[in-house]
């Protein structure tokens, strides 16, 4: 009897302390899993709170504040008023010039173009000898975009000139013209027309003379503004690339006394200031430095030695007109005899 209730009072307490020990053990993982929450919920806050730090020190840093007051952007180009009247006249006429190049450019053949072009009669022989010597251009009109357009004065009636772009960086100046109530293309001015290839020309496998629409640069113009003669290089243009040139010839020295070389000197002067001839508003597509000029050119040989002579100055541009654009610097009344203008 006593060793029963010896060993009920061994049993009851081993029970009770088991018990007690398990609860001690899950009090003690709770209160270590409490800690841990509240370590991670600090690290997490900490975090959060440099992150912060760090964006409002980046805006603070790279932030600009703009002015209240925006100017409106201004183009680095000055912009040219149009006329109320030019502005009508364009209206009026561009969907008529935008059809004939259409018509032009997507007819096959010179033949088929002749009915685009100014003085269809007289151009289709030049065409013909010049797409004979020269690639005839292929321009897609549905890739064409307009440029830009202006109203030319001309001294015997108004023209338009446009400016066409591709997407892959072509550009194409046209003009025209109204004729018997037709608008047409200046078919010289468009192709840069010239009687023969001046890369040939200057090789000597072409006629000894001719008329030739080509780009001038003045040499040393600084150095030489003083010197009896202007010093240039005739370079042949690049159709669809203005901003490129072509072929370039030998230096030509021209009398500054002479009117050929009063006419490229106010040429030179207009395109040193910025300014157009009757009156375009377009950019200037020619390469740095360089005007276009409408020339007639001789070719000779002297002592087995090939020679270039400018024997006239026709204009400081392209269209087929007979105003050079540009008045002498010296009075025509003034001007001297002409004197041969060489190249060495």
């Amino acid at each position: 009897m006593e060793a029963q209730v010896i060993v009920n009072k061994v049993e009851i307490p081993a029970a009770s302390e088991s018990t007690s020990t398990a609860e001690d053990a899950r009090g003690k993982r709770s209160v270590r899993k409490r800690k841990n929450n509240h370590l991670m919920l600090k690290l997490v806050l900490g975090w959060s709170a440099v992150l912060a730090l760090i964006v409002i020190g980046a805006r603070k840093m790279y932030h600009v504040d703009a002015p209240k007051d925006l100017p409106p952007p201004v183009s680095e180009k000055k912009q040219e008023v149009v006329s109320d009247e030019d502005m009508m006249f364009l209206d009026d006429h561009l969907p008529k010039c935008g059809a004939a190049l259409n018509g032009f450019l997507q007819a096959g053949v010179p033949e088929q173009r002749n009915q685009f072009v100014l003085s269809p009669v007289t151009t289709a022989s030049r065409m013909a000898r010049f797409y004979s010597m020269n690639p005839l251009a292929n321009i897609d009109p549905q890739m064409l975009q307009p440029a830009g357009n202006s109203v030319l004065k001309f001294p015997d009636g108004k023209a338009i000139e446009t400016l066409w772009s591709t997407p892959d960086g072509r550009r194409y100046d046209v003009v025209f013209r109204e004729e018997n109530g037709e608008w047409r293309i200046d078919w010289d001015h468009f192709a840069r027309f010239s009687d023969y290839p001046w890369s040939l020309f200057l090789a000597g496998s072409e006629a000894s003379e001719g008329e030739f629409r080509l780009l001038a640069r003045e040499r040393l113009a600084e150095e030489r503004k003083d010197a009896e003669a202007i010093s240039l290089v005739l370079y042949a243009p690049r159709f669809g690339r203005p901003e490129d040139s072509g072929f370039q010839s030998p230096e030509f020295l021209v009398s500054r006394r002479t009117r050929n070389g009063q006419l490229l000197d106010a040429g030179f002067k207009l395109a040193r200031e910025k300014k157009t001839m009757f009156g375009s508003k377009l950019t200037d597509l020619n390469p740095d430095g360089m005007i276009r000029v409408r020339v007639r050119v001789k070719r000779t040989e002297v002592d087995m030695e090939r020679r270039f002579e400018i024997t006239q100055v026709l204009g400081c541009h392209w269209y087929s007109v007979e105003d050079p654009g540009v008045v002498p610097l010296v009075p025509a009344s003034e001007a001297p005899v002409e004197a041969p203008n060489q190249s060495r």
